[in-house]
């Protein structure tokens, strides 16, 4: 399988298609996941210049991968993992300091939780902005504690 990480942390030039093995078979409450579309966050240059390895897992090693969401089709389910099945198109949050690394890889393993359906009508590449967007839009208003009936101005959306 191939991934798009550093070895040595730097610049974008650091960036390399590395070989590493696939993923193992899900285990229980885990899905697999081919990958089809992964974003470029401006986050990610933390993981390629250096800046995240106090974060990184202990057990982690190089390559180090990028990349906070995916989208992609499922290639197994674990057990007791309910509401996935083979095929179906979805989209992930990617924690890129765990030790397989990211979201720029062409197969993941992850919790089911973090693992949603893709809503019908996008594209992969659609799919794969919305759960870092998703979830930082849904964590501002949890913070701004809005009461029924005030208003809040999006700008900046298309």
């Amino acid at each position: 399988m191939r991934v798009v990480g550093v070895i040595e942390f730097g610049g974008p030039e650091a960036l390399q298609v590395v070989d590493v093995p696939d993923p193992p078979a899900p285990r229980a409450g885990y899905v697999k996941v081919r990958v089809h579309a992964a974003t470029v966050n401006p986050t990610d240059t933390y993981m390629r210049n250096g800046s995240y390895r106090p974060l990184l897992a202990a057990d982690a090693a190089p390559p180090y991968v990028p990349g906070m969401d995916a989208a992609g089709v499922v290639l197994e389910v674990g057990d007791g993992v309910e509401g996935f099945a083979v095929g179906d198109r979805v989209m992930a949050v990617v924690m890129p300091t765990r030790p397989e690394g990211g979201a720029y890889a062409e197969q993941l393993v992850l919790p089911a939780g973090s693992v949603a359906l893709a809503p019908a009508g996008t594209s992969h590449a659609e799919a794969a902005t919305l759960p870092m967007n998703g979830l930082t839009a849904r964590l501002t208003l949890d913070r701004l504690g809005l009461e029924p009936g005030q208003t809040i101005a999006v700008t900046g959306a298309v």
